[in-house]
C-alpha cells in the first residue's frame, strides 16, 4: 500500500530530499520518517487509537503533513480542515465527525476554545505556535520508535473528506487505504512518475488535489516536492522558469494568472513534463494561450473528492482541449440516461458513473445518503454531465447538482442559502455560479427583499462572511422582484443563469 511505498523510500534513499518548503531547510525522507514516527509515538501517547478521528486545521506548513502521515500510519482517520472555515462550519465538521483530537494553529486559540469546549467526542486541541516555523526541530526531544507497523487492511478509513450534495450539510467520505492506494497506484501509471521528478506544488493540502494528487504522488513515486505556503503568480512563473521543475499541477484560476502575468511575452516551460489542470474545466483559451506562451500543452484531467482521479488525458498522446481524457487504468467509467440509469450510446450527453478500486467506501453516518450516491448495480453517481466519444475520450458538460467551482474550490448553493435565509432582509434566495475569466466561477446570489427592509450588497456579503469561508461568499448580490420558478415552485436555475450570467 501507499504507506509500505514511502517506508521503502525511506529507508532506501534516506539522504535524498523529500519536502522542502520555499526558504526553509530540506527535509530527507530519512528525516520525514523520523519525524512522522515521533508524531506517531505522540498521538499514541495522547491516547488517540485506531478508528480515532484527527481533525487538522493548519496552514500548510510541515506539523500538517506530519500529522497527516502519522495518523493515518496508526490507523487513526485523518480529517483535513480549510483553515478559512469560520466558526459556524468548523463546529459542524468537528461535531459530525466525532473528532478526538483537533490540531490548530496557536493563533486561533480564543476562536476555538468555545467551539471545543462541548463536543461529546473531543479529547484534546492541540495548538501548534508559528506552525510555519515549526517544522526543522519538530519534537526533536520527543522518543520514538523507529518501526510501526503499517495498516494492513484496505479497507480500513485512513482519510474523511467533507463534501456537499444538494442538501445543505456537508457529508464526511471516508477515503480507505486501499482507494488511496488504488488512486495513486493509477496515476503513477498514468503520469509516468519518476524518482527523479520534482514537483513545484502550490495546491492547498486541505484537499484531494494538493493531498493526494499532488502530495502523495510524489512521496509515492519517491520524488522530490518543493512546496509554497501559498501561491504567488510571480514566484511560481520565476521558479517554473529556472529549470528545476519537471512536474507542476494547478486550477485554471492558477493557470489564468500566470498567463497573464506573462503578458505576451514567451516564455519556455517545455522542459517540464508534466504540467495539469484541474478541479475546474480549463478554458480553451487557456489551452491554447499555454501552448503560445509557454510551450507546453497542459493535461487536463476529471477528479472527485470521493474518488480522487478518474479520467485524464494522456501524458503520450493527444490532450484534446474541452476534454478530460479517457479512463485511468483500473478506472471504469460510463454515460447513462439519468432517469433510466442506463447506458447510453456514445455522443449522447447522460450522466458520468464512475467504478473502480478507488471509489471512496461511504459516507461518515448517513447510510441513506451513501446508498443514494451508488446505482443499483454499484457504480458511482457523479452528478455530472458530460458524453463519451466513439474513440474513448470523456467531455463533461455541466453539473446536475449545481455545484459552483470557483479557485478549483467547490461551493455548494444550499450551504449558501442557507446563511443567506438568516438575514433578517432576506424573504428569498438562490445562488448560482455564473462565469469568471479569473476565478472559473463566481458565487452570485439573487435575493428578494422582505417588505421594508433595508438591505445592500455590502451588507449581505457582510453578513456571509460570518458563516461561510471567504471563496464562498457571493462576489455579486443582485435584489430582484422574484425568481423563476416552475409550477411546483422550484426555482428554476437555469433559467436564472441566463438572466443574470449574459
Amino acid at each position: 500500500m501507499f504507506l509500505d511505498t514511502l517506508a521503502d523510500h525511506c529507508r532506501n534513499q534516506p539522504d535524498k530530499v523529500a519536502l522542502q518548503f520555499i526558504g526553509a531547510q530540506p527535509v530527507t525522507y530519512g528525516e520525514l520518517a523520523a519525524a512522522v514516527n515521533r508524531t506517531a509515538d505522540y498521538l499514541l501517547a495522547l491516547g488517540i487509537q485506531p478508528g480515532d478521528r484527527v481533525a487538522v486545521q493548519l496552514p500548510k506548513c510541515l506539523p500538517f503533513i506530519y500529522f497527516h502521515l502519522a495518523a493515518v500510519q496508526i490507523g487513526a482517520i485523518f480529517l483535513p480542515l480549510n483553515p478559512a472555515y469560520p466558526s459556524a462550519e468548523l463546529r459542524y465538521f468537528l461535531a459530525d465527525s466525532g473528532a478526538r483530537l483537533f490540531v490548530a494553529d496557536a493563533a486561533d486559540q480564543s476562536r476555538i476554545d468555545p467551539i471545543t469546549d462541548d463536543l461529546p467526542e473531543h479529547r484534546v486541541t492541540i495548538s501548534i505556535d508559528k506552525p510555519h516555523d515549526s517544522g526543522a526541530n519538530w519534537l526533536k526531544d520527543w522518543p520514538a520508535r523507529r518501526d510501526y507497523p503499517l495498516p494492513s487492511d484496505p479497507d480500513q478509513t485512513a482519510m474523511m473528506l467533507y463534501t456537499s450534495g444538494t442538501t445543505s450539510r456537508p457529508k464526511g467520505a471516508q477515503i480507505t487505504h486501499g482507494n488511496l492506494t488504488a488512486n495513486i497506484a493509477s496515476l503513477h501509471e498514468a503520469w509516468g512518475w519518476r524518482l527523479d521528478d520534482v514537483l513545484l506544488h502550490v495546491l492547498p493540502v486541505f484537499h484531494v488535489h494538493g493531498l493526494v494528487v499532488a502530495l502523495h504522488g510524489a512521496l509515492h513515486a519517491g520524488a522530490t516536492a518543493i512546496l509554497c505556503p501559498t501561491f504567488d503568480a510571480g514566484t511560481a512563473l520565476d521558479l517554473l522558469c529556472s529549470g528545476r521543475f519537471s512536474v507542476f499541477m494547478g486550477v485554471p484560476t492558477m493557470h489564468r494568472r500566470l498567463y497573464q502575468l506573462a503578458a505576451g511575452r514567451r516564455f519556455d516551460l517545455s522542459h517540464l513534463r508534466l504540467m495539469t489542470s484541474g478541479s475546474d474545466r480549463l478554458p480553451d483559451d487557456l489551452f491554447f494561450g499555454y501552448q503560445d506562451t509557454f510551450k507546453v500543452t497542459l493535461l487536463e484531467r476529471y477528479g472527485m473528492t470521493e474518488t480522487g482521479m478518474n479520467l485524464s488525458n494522456p501524458l503520450h498522446g493527444e490532450r484534446r482541449v474541452g476534454a478530460v481524457g479517457l479512463p485511468l487504468p483500473g478506472v471504469s467509467a460510463r454515460i447513462v440516461d439519468p432517469d433510466t440509469e442506463q447506458p447510453l450510446p456514445d455522443g449522447q450527453i447522460g450522466e458520468v458513473q464512475i467504478n473502480g478500486p478507488h471509489v471512496f467506501k461511504d459516507y461518515w453516518r448517513q447510510p441513506e445518503k451513501t446508498a443514494d450516491a451508488f446505482s443499483a448495480d454499484g457504480w458511482l453517481r457523479t452528478g455530472d454531465m458530460g458524453l463519451r466519444e466513439p474513440d474513448g475520450y470523456y467531455t463533461l458538460k455541466g453539473r446536475a447538482k449545481d455545484l459552483i467551482i470557483t479557485g478549483g474550490l467547490n461551493v455548494y448553493p444550499p450551504e449558501v442559502e442557507l446563511v443567506l435565509m438568516e438575514h433578517p432582509a432576506v424573504a428569498a434566495c438562490a445562488v448560482i455560479g455564473c462565469p469568471d475569466d479569473e476565478w472559473g466561477e463566481q458565487v452570485v446570489a439573487a435575493i428578494i427583499p422582505r417588505d421594508g427592509a433595508a438591505a445592500n450588497e455590502a451588507d449581505i456579503c457582510a453578513f456571509c462572511r460570518e458563516g461561510l469561508a471567504a471563496y464562498k461568499v457571493p462576489r455579486r448580490v443582485v435584489f430582484v422582484e422574484e425568481l423563476p420558478a416552475n409550477a411546483l415552485g422550484k426555482i428554476q436555475k437555469a433559467k436564472l443563469r441566463e438572466e443574470m450570467c449574459g
